[in-house]
């Protein structure tokens, strides 16, 4: 009588035991997974950080002259409200209208603009250059003074 239904409870407990075991094994390989996946981004993020200690020029800054305090720029004047959005909107717009209008623009807008910019930007005066032949220039004038040197020196006029 007892023996019919020991066979029931041996195949669940198998059943039983087997699904646990399956469990386990998905544990252990979802464990592994992640293990592999972090070790992926570990590998991404070292290139990033070369490239980023690379990048840092912090040591540079000692040697950069300091901006006087009036120069620097404010947290203030980059803030960007509606408000001073719908500002500025609004200068451009009266600002665009006023060039459009412009009898000078509408005759020769290019020139306009050219006159423009040089009316505004300030004039960059370039250094003068130190003549690119050097040591060329300096062969040319020695046989210059050799042939020189025939010739009879001082100023001569024709009634000599």
């Amino acid at each position: 009588m007892g023996k019919t239904s020991a066979k029931k409870d041996e195949s669940k407990h198998a059943d039983r035991k087997f699904e646990k075991k399956l469990e386990f094994y998905k544990k252990v390989r979802d464990t592994v997974a992640l293990g592999a996946q972090k070790t992926i981004k570990k590998k991404k993020l070292r290139p990033r950080e070369k490239k980023l200690k690379a990048y840092n020029l912090s040591s540079l800054a000692e040697f950069l002259p300091d901006i006087e305090p009036s120069k620097q720029p404010t947290t203030s004047d980059f803030k960007v409200t509606s408000k001073s959005r719908q500002k500025l909107v609004m200068k451009e717009a009266n600002q665009l209208k006023t060039v459009l209008n412009d009898p000078v623009f509408k005759a020769d807008p290019l020139a306009a603009l050219h006159q423009h910019l040089q009316s505004t930007q300030p004039v960059i005066e370039k250094p003068a250059r130190k003549s690119e032949n050097g040591k060329k220039g300096k062969k040319k004038m020695k046989k210059k003074k050799k042939k020189g040197s025939k010739a009879p020196s001082g100023t001569q006029t024709m009634e000599e």
